[in-house]
């Protein structure tokens, strides 16, 4: 495979898994990557829509670039078995239909999938974005009490960690699992130091890089009426705001953290 693989994963919904998986994709297109994208959470579809409407005002505005898109379903089989197997040759078959590019981006569920696994156990970059939330955080690392030298690693970390198992034994591939916090206040509070002491401990004991997402701003909701993303010329920020310079900055240090730029 040629293709870097990034999974936006985590399984918990309204985390901005698919705002993050659109905005990296426009960013990496506009700087003449060859992006293909794919989303299996067909049944909320959010990366999809999001995706069909960036179509709709294509129409309008030619110059706006836009991945390869796949949305790729879960089997329908009454055998776990069948099932499994069905997955996992289409999504192999996929996968493989696009190395020749230079990046795959993969939008997952907010549960836990087959196709879900599949698609972590293939990753080269895992990114899990979490709310700024100890809800959120009960996904990562239970939480005996508020001491950190007592915390172990929850259904999340678990699965992330038996498909990382899966890709070393596959390919004697590596897996780079980032964890940003989303959808931050613009306010600090002590919640919020206490969250970071918290995940900076369990970084160290269960092998992710930590990192800073995007902050709340309504301009996101806003944009995917359209498709469209804070790097479009097309997108209604022609008089561009100090939020809206915050949120691209937010973005290409995202990119750094993955090594891209």
């Amino acid at each position: 495979m040629s293709a870097k693989v990034i999974v936006f994963g985590n399984q918990k919904g309204g985390t901005g898994k698919s705002t993050l998986a659109v905005h990296l994709s426009v960013s990496l297109l506009n700087q003449g990557y060859k992006i293909a994208t794919i989303d299996v959470d067909a049944r909320q579809g959010t990366f999809s829509r999001y995706i069909e409407n960036r179509r709709k005002t294509q129409l309008i505005s030619p110059e706006i670039l836009i991945s390869s898109h796949t949305t790729l379903f879960e089997d329908d089989s009454d055998s776990i078995a069948v099932l499994e197997k069905n997955n996992k040759e289409k999504f192999e078959k996929l996968v493989h239909s696009h190395q020749d590019f230079d990046f795959i981006i993969i939008d997952t569920p907010g549960n836990d999938s087959h196709l879900s696994k599949l698609a972590h156990s293939y990753a080269d970059v895992i990114i899990t974005p979490m709310n700024e939330s100890f809800i959120d955080l009960d996904l990562l690392v239970k939480i005996q009490d508020d001491k950190s030298k007592d915390l172990k690693p929850s259904v999340y970390a678990e699965s992330v960690w038996t498909q990382k198992k899966e890709r070393a034994v596959r390919d004697k591939g590596m897996i780079d699992w980032i964890v940003l916090v989303n959808r931050m206040s613009n306010i600090g509070s002590n919640n919020r130091q206490e969250l970071e002491k918290v995940l900076r401990a369990l970084s160290k004991r269960i092998g992710f890089r930590l990192a800073n997402g995007f902050k709340e701003r309504v301009i996101f909701r806003e944009l995917f009426r359209t498709g469209l993303t804070i790097l479009d010329k097309s997108s209604p920020l022609s008089q561009m705001t100090l939020s809206h310079i915050a949120a691209r900055q937010e973005l290409n240090e995202l990119l750094r953290t993955i090594n891209i730029t």
